[in-house]
């Protein structure tokens, strides 16, 4: 019976190597490729595994090379920090939007790593951090599940605080990760500390990176050191990669209150600041740097839930910021059922938390994540919102912006 059942297990898996695959590799291969495009990412990545025919197909001299997600149709991943263990959603905005449905992930390092950060996602690929061990960081391709544990840096600091970084460069062909750690030293004495305000002000930092391409080898897989960092800044990941460069904004000092923005360029590895909107608000905590649409904006927060998004339409360019859209109060339906005070939801908000802009869509709408509860998408033309309901969405979540591929950074797929 046994044997049985292992010939027809090997009699359909010929059947669908020398049918099914050989007759799709017959067509040419821009209608294979406008086939492919028009499908979602989750379904590309499941015809990975149907066979060596289909899988040939969607190679190109042995590497992964179909994308079918955008920036105006991303997918979204949604990260939970559940109380034990992380998990990681997604919603793939490329399908019809009455089909859209919740999937999670199964992730293969979950017992290594229960806890962890999304540093950035750039190029299908994600960089995360160890949230309970703050040295360990993984590059991860959630559609393929290739994962790598990168190194850990040398020199290791007991007492630190750290700001990340991830980026791709199109010139160089590389993905670089930024890592800038804060330190008190290595004297056991407040010395290279300061405690202002009720919270400690670290005086020493170490600037470090870690370049990966096709040309990486596991030799040539370690941090350099390009020593100390010119600019203190707030302790977030980097908010947007435009223009080859990675965007920070600085923590104001005691006696410097004025925040600045500062891209580190990852082709020369320099930080260099760059001009800010004549606007007000800037100086305060509640303002984020986001990409929409390849340019560099800033997100700058009023009062209950009020924003403006300033657009920099001409990279470096000071006189081309210009102040693109507006939006007001809004509460969400799904946040109205669990607050006795509505208004509430407006105060003590952290950094702007309480709306933040995620991208803007192929319809011209600007997708919104409103207290890390909702989605809504808000119409710029008639100034009209629209709560997004999915099923399956968790009850708390984190959103990254991600353009799903099947690519992976120098691994041909036949090494998987």
């Amino acid at each position: 019976m046994a044997s049985e059942k292992s010939f027809k297990k090997r009699k359909i898996t010929d059947d669908v190597d020398g049918g099914v695959g050989g007759g799709l590799e017959s067509l040419p291969g821009d209608i294979i490729a406008d086939i492919f495009s028009r499908l979602p990412i989750s379904s590309i990545a499941r015809l990975m595994f149907v066979c060596r025919s289909w899988r040939s197909i969607l190679t190109q001299h042995g590497r992964i090379s179909y994308s079918s997600s955008s920036p105006t149709k991303p997918c979204l991943l949604l990260h939970c920090d559940s109380p034990i263990r992380n998990g990681l959603h997604f919603l793939d905005l490329s399908e019809e939007e009455k089909r859209i449905k919740t999937k999670k992930f199964t992730l293969r390092f979950e017992s290594s790593m229960p806890e962890f950060d999304v540093v950035g996602s750039c190029n299908g690929l994600l960089c995360l951090s160890d949230s309970l061990y703050n040295d360990s960081l993984y590059l991860y391709n959630p559609f393929t599940t290739n994962s790598l544990v990168l190194p850990e840096c040398s020199n290791k600091y007991h007492d630190q605080e750290l700001v990340f970084g991830f980026g791709f460069h199109e010139m160089t062909k590389e993905y670089k990760v930024l890592k800038i750690v804060y330190f008190r030293g290595s004297s056991s004495s407040n010395n290279g500390i300061y405690r202002g305000r009720g919270r400690i002000q670290y005086k020493q930092s170490e600037v470090q990176i870690l370049t990966l391409s096709s040309k990486t080898t596991d030799q040539s897989l370690s941090w350099r050191s390009l020593g100390k960092a010119p600019y203190k800044f707030v302790k977030r990941s980097s908010e947007a990669l435009v223009n080859g460069r990675l965007h920070f904004v600085t923590r104001p000092r005691r006696h410097v209150p004025d925040r600045k923005f500062v891209s580190f360029d990852l082709e020369d590895e320099e930080f260099k600041e760059i001009p800010k909107p004549d606007c007000g608000g800037l100086n305060r905590t509640n303002h984020r740097l986001v990409n929409l649409k390849g340019c560099l904006c800033a997100v700058v927060y009023g009062n209950y839930g009020k924003l403006d998004i300033w657009v920099m339409k001409t990279y470096g360019v000071k006189e081309s910021w210009g102040k693109e859209y507006s939006i007001g109060t809004y509460l969400p339906k799904g946040l109205k059922q669990n607050l006795d005070r509505p208004m509430w939801i407006w105060k003590n908000a952290e950094n702007g938390k309480v709306v933040r802009v995620l991208c803007l869509l192929e319809n011209g709408e600007i997708l919104l994540e409103y207290k890390s509860r909702v989605l809504v998408a808000y119409d710029p033309k008639l100034g009209k919102f629209k709560d997004l309901l999915f099923h399956g969405l968790p009850n708390w979540f984190h959103t990254v912006v991600h353009v799903g591929t099947l690519s992976w950074f120098d691994t041909p797929l036949d090494l998987w």
